[in-house]
């Protein structure tokens, strides 16, 4: 706070260099929060782990980029950084300048002529840019993320002039807000080492003020990280090698650099030689260890000496509980709130004030927030795995499986329109309109599986699709009659939440995500109701479930209930008795745990407290359904991953279950989708949010190479962190552990694999877990929930023979914690592997964001998912028509049972849209042209989500976004867009078909006189609007075998506008459009 001060007062700019780069985080986040926020910068190192010579990370660079644009002015700059950061040389000023395009909005500059310029700059064109060094072309418009903003710019063109200047964002790809002017530069780290190179020191002005938490250990970091480069540099040639003090900055360098300015020291130091000692009487937030009498008694002592207690915060619980515990106290207290999220605390005696934060009052985790980590979530979001490519296999709900032929252009009378290919069986080919494609999907079956295609037309489609949709008929009307029995069930109802259960969910380390909040909310309803819960939690590993199942336990507890938690393996009952146990360590109640590593003697104690209501808390395996276990008042039970327990114990799980509530725990990646259709039958509550603490998996592909791996444990090591070795090979896995004993020697290695003797397999695991070696050798045999948050780098050696979703869940061990993890794939070189095995590598390294899961390897496990939840006979049905048409079917049966067997169950559930299939015949020219959408995937994607539309307002927001994407809409576009609001105002009149051709409109009518849609009041009132106001518009009757069909004509229909003016008309003064 001082150095903010004193920055504001001096006008000069600061250079803060502190220890290392989460030390830098903090203090920079502190800064922006205490007032600098325009004038504060991040300066990070290029690179993501400072020993790793190809590990550039482009959002750090853009972060260096815009520093070093920004000294290019004249106002002063308060700099924050670290000895790896500075330890590169960057550009001068002039060969920055060198390297800048600058553009404004009116600036006569052709298109084609920027295009080029990006070219040279070492821009990369893509289709979407997501990243730094991006761009992309769409008719008049060029799409740049430039090195030096954090968000990209879009550049709109009329003519040869710059019409309009606009930051947009990655993850929606819409417009922000509109800029004058913008500077495009590349990146800096990337342009030639014959190039004027400077440290950041030299590029200050010389009246700057150097600040430094730690000479000794910034020289020491650079003396490291020169001898590291120079070892690199020595295996390289005498040219390159000479190049080494023109890219990186030695201690000698930074100190004689310093030595030319004002140099604040905070330590003292042996390489510099302070003039002035300056004595500051700021002192850290005093410790309380959640002793708030203590608290209490320092606060008034405070007050009494004239200082004011500031207790800064931003959560509003965290706030009331601070106020509850003085109310308890029966204390006058004196503090103000101030909203402002620091790091630590502090008290200022010579400015009378004092700063104390929640989270260190609490113990609670505070993490810090870059603009760099933003800029890395948003770029992964454009990425997809499941775009369709010409020959992949995709069902038409009505027609069948088929392959995907592409989009093409057809003529239909006098125009043209675009339409997508699909090939059925003896060559046969479907046109699927624009309008329709919301009725194909692609095909997900399971992986080398070929569905089976048939002749367009033929019979066999649509008896699968009955029998299909009768067995999930069947299977859907068992799991609803369940339920309706459960809602019939009395059980216990839990009372509302206590003071405890208040000041136990206020007490988690970190922030509830929202996903967190909602399922615990939906678990204390369930609990708090007379009917008996069964709920399941599904959520990606290290997601949060664990907290809300200790909050429902709990819960039970405090309502004098007992609990079990019945878990699949021995190392996941001792890791949930030690996870329940610290969670809950400061509450009167006591938890035990039950596995075959028990001694016979406690067991039968552990029998007999359960029996006298001592224990509260139990934890165990399939040992709980022991019919020798009798409770005292068991409340509530909890099911770990209940799909991995064999039949007999889930018999005894029923028996268990009965009139008690259950609270089912699944870390398998249920499919949205299935999960939502299934929200009828059973209770779910989904975790899909990351907690805010989390970092995404650092992913590298590498070679064998023990240099590299040595220095990557000796990273892990040094930071207190544990490592995994996966070797899937037993007859050679101790050959690895001797290796790896040979590169660190001090280090404690161990081995597992799945041929040792149970007992000691999982001694050695329960040893790793408990610290009690460094590195542990083993076979996938971590891949089943071994959970180590102090172990953030694994090793996969051979990672080529593995597939898509054992790597993921492998890499899901690392990274539990809120240090940074690091994962490496060890395979042979490129031409040594298959195309296949390099797909699904490469998949996996793109694929590295939190939560992505399902999209790494969608296929497999959504039919896993499936499976799981609907056994195996279901998943059968999947192979043979495709996930996507599965839940359809599936949606379809649960929707027809609602609203006839089961329709009193059902009657207070809200009505959904009565938005029915419309289909447009036409031979106008409606669709997006290639010379305004050249991307043929793009054109695709954006018929597909118009297809889909239904609403109002979601299709104004789809216009603008098209607008703002790729420019003012061509007629045609315009039509297409119009076309689906002729759609929306057909659902609404019951009409299920136009044929707009030959400047003429036929409207088809629901061919069912029994249809509500004749009873809704836009129907009635579009009659007689067409009875009192239309000369254009008539009603009349066809007879047809079914017996009487409405139609509607219209004439003299030139264009789609003029059909949708009649409409709009016709029923503006009903109940509304």
């Amino acid at each position: 706070m001082r150095f903010a001060s004193e920055f504001r007062k001096s006008k000069r700019n600061f250079l803060f260099t502190l220890n290392d780069a989460e030390q830098a985080a903090y203090f920079f986040n502190d800064q922006e929060h205490l007032g600098n926020k325009d004038n504060i910068l991040f300066f990070p190192s290029s690179h993501k782990r400072s020993y790793s010579k190809n590990d550039i990370d482009n959002s750090n660079v853009l972060q260096r980029s815009f520093v070093l644009k920004e000294l290019s002015n004249k106002k002063p700059k308060f700099i924050v950084t670290y000895p790896e950061a500075i330890f590169e040389k960057i550009i001068s000023k002039k060969t920055l300048k060198k390297n800048t395009l600058h553009l404004k909005k009116g600036m006569n500059i052709s298109l084609d002529f920027l295009n080029e310029s990006l070219f040279e700059f070492g821009f990369e064109r893509v289709d979407f840019v997501c990243s730094p060094g991006d761009f992309s072309v769409r008719g008049g418009i060029i799409d740049v993320y430039s090195y030096s903003n954090q968000h990209p710019y879009r550049i709109e063109f009329f003519s040869d002039t710059i019409n309009s200047l606009r930051t947009f964002d990655v993850k929606t790809q819409l417009s922000i807000s509109s800029i004058d002017a913008l500077d495009l530069i590349p990146n800096t780290s990337s342009i030639s080492s014959k190039e004027e190179r400077k440290t950041l020191i030299d590029l200050l002005p010389k009246d700057s003020v150097l600040i430094t938490m730690n000479v000794d250990k910034t020289v020491s970091v650079l003396n490291m990280l020169y001898e590291k480069t120079k070892e690199r540099f020595s295996e390289l040639s005498s040219t390159i090698q000479s190049s080494q003090h023109i890219l990186y900055s030695s201690s000698v360098e930074w100190i004689n650099t310093c030595k030319n300015f004002c140099h604040i020291i905070l330590n003292r130091s042996d390489f510099l030689i302070h003039e002035t000692t300056i004595k500051f009487v700021q002192k850290p937030q005093p410790i309380f260890n959640k002793n708030f009498e203590l608290l209490v008694k320092h606060f008034n002592s405070n007050h009494k000496s004239g200082i004011l207690n500031y207790i800064l915060c931003t959560n509003s619980k965290q706030v009331k509980r601070l106020n509850d515990i003085f109310q308890e106290m029966d204390e006058v207290v004196h503090y103000k709130i101030l909203e402002c999220p620091i790091h630590a605390g502090f008290e200022d005696m010579e400015s009378k004030i004092a700063f104390f934060t929640d989270h260190q009052i609490f113990g609670r985790y505070h993490k810090y927030k870059l603009k760099s980590d933003k800029i890395k979530r948003d770029s992964i979001n454009l990425k997809e795995l499941t775009n369709l490519q010409i020959g992949d296999y995709v069902t038409h709900i009505d027609h069948g499986i088929g392959k995907f032929g592409g989009l093409q252009t057809i003529r239909v009378g006098r125009s043209k329109q675009e339409a997508v290919k699909v090939i059925y069986g003896d060559g046969d080919i479907l046109y699927i309109s624009i309008h329709s494609l919301y009725k194909i999907s692609k095909f997900n079956g399971k992986d080398g599986h070929k569905p089976k295609i048939y002749k367009l037309g033929s019979k066999s489609w649509k008896i699968l699709k009955q029998k299909t949709k009768s067995k999930l008929k069947s299977l859907a009307f068992d799991l609803i009659k369940l339920y309706a029995k459960r809602k019939e069930k009395i059980g216990y109802a839990f009372s509302p939440d206590s003071y405890l259960q208040w000041e136990l969910e206020a007490s988690f380390l970190f922030e509830d995500t929202p996903d967190q909040t909602k399922a615990t909310k939906e678990i204390k309803l369930d609990m708090e109701s007379e009917r008996t819960m069964d709920r399941l939690v599904c959520g990606d590993v290290g997601f949060g479930k664990t907290e809300v199942a200790i909050r429902a336990a709990f819960k039970a507890v405090d309502n004098s209930k007992q609990v079990a938690i019945l878990v699949p393996t021995t190392i996941l009952s001792f890791q949930h008795y030690k996870t329940f146990t610290n969670r809950l360590k400061d509450f009167p109640l006591r938890i035990d745990y039950l596995n075959r590593f028990r001694p016979k003697k406690e067991k039968e104690q552990i029998y007999k407290d359960l029996s006298d209501g001592k224990i509260d808390i139990i934890i165990g395996t399939h040992q709980l359904t022991n019919k020798s276990i009798i409770f005292n008042d068991l409340g509530l039970l909890i099911v770990d991953e209940e799909q991995k327990f064999g039949v007999s114990v889930k018999e005894s799980i029923r028996s268990i279950k009965n009139n008690i509530d259950v609270l089912s725990l699944t870390a398998t990646p249920i499919p949205r989708t299935l999960q939502f259709s299934l929200m009828s039958a059973r209770d779910l509550s989904i975790i899909a949010t990351p907690p805010p603490n989390r970092f995404p998996i650092e992913t590298e592909i590498i070679r064998f190479n023990e240099t590299l791996i040595r220095d990557a444990i000796i990273f892990e090591l040094q930071r207190g962190g544990q490592i995994f070795f996966i070797h899937n090979r037993v007859e050679n896995i101790n050959e690895v552990g001797e290796m790896l004993q040979r590169l660190i020697p001090d280090a404690k290695i161990s081995i597992g694999h799945g041929q040792m003797h149970g007992n000691k397999l999982e001694r050695r695991l329960i040893d790793f877990m408990e610290g009690e070696s460094d590195i542990l050798v083993a076979t996938t045999i971590i891949e089943n929930g071994l959970d180590v948050p102090n172990a953030n780098t694994i090793f996969i050696n051979n990672a080529n023979n593995f597939g898509l979703s054992d790597l993921h869940q492998m890499r899901g061990r690392v990274g539990r914690s809120n240090k940074k993890a690091f994962c490496y794939f060890i395979t042979p070189p490129i031409n040594h592997i298959s195309n296949e095995a390099q797909k699904r590598i490469n998949a996996i390294q793109n694929y590295s964001e939190l939560g992505s899961g399902i999209q790494i390897a969608m296929k497999d496990l959504e039919i896993r998912g499936a499976g799981d939840l609907l056994g195996a006979e279901q998943s059968g049905f999947i192979n043979e028509i495709g996930f996507e048409t599965y839940h359809k079917i599936l949606n379809e049966a649960v929707k027809e049972l609602k609203e006839n067997e089961f329709k009193e169950l059902y009657e207070n559930e809200e009505s959904k849209s009565n938005f029915k299939d419309v289909q447009i015949d036409t031979d106008l020219e409606i669709l997006f042209p290639d010379n305004y959408i050249n991307i043929i995937s793009e054109r695709l994607s954006l018929y597909n989500e118009l297809s889909k539309i239904n609403d109002r307002k979601d299709l104004l927001e789809f216009k603008k976004k098209i607008i703002d994407r790729f420019g003012p809409l061509p007629e045609e576009a315009e039509e297409l867009i119009k076309s689906v609001d002729i759609k929306r105002i057909g659902s609404k009149i019951g009409i299920e078909k136009f044929i707009i051709k030959q400047d003429k409109c036929l409207g088809y009518f629901i061919q069912n006189e029994e249809d509500d849609i004749y009873k809704n009041p836009t129907f009635i009132n579009f009659l007689n609007n067409i009875q009192n106001k239309s000369s254009r518009a008539i009603i009349s009757k066809k007879k047809t075998k079914k017996g009487m069909k409405l139609i509607l004509t219209v004439e003299d229909i030139k264009k789609i506008d003029d059909l949708l003016n009649i409409l709009e008309n016709l029923i503006k003064d009903s109940s509304g459009p």
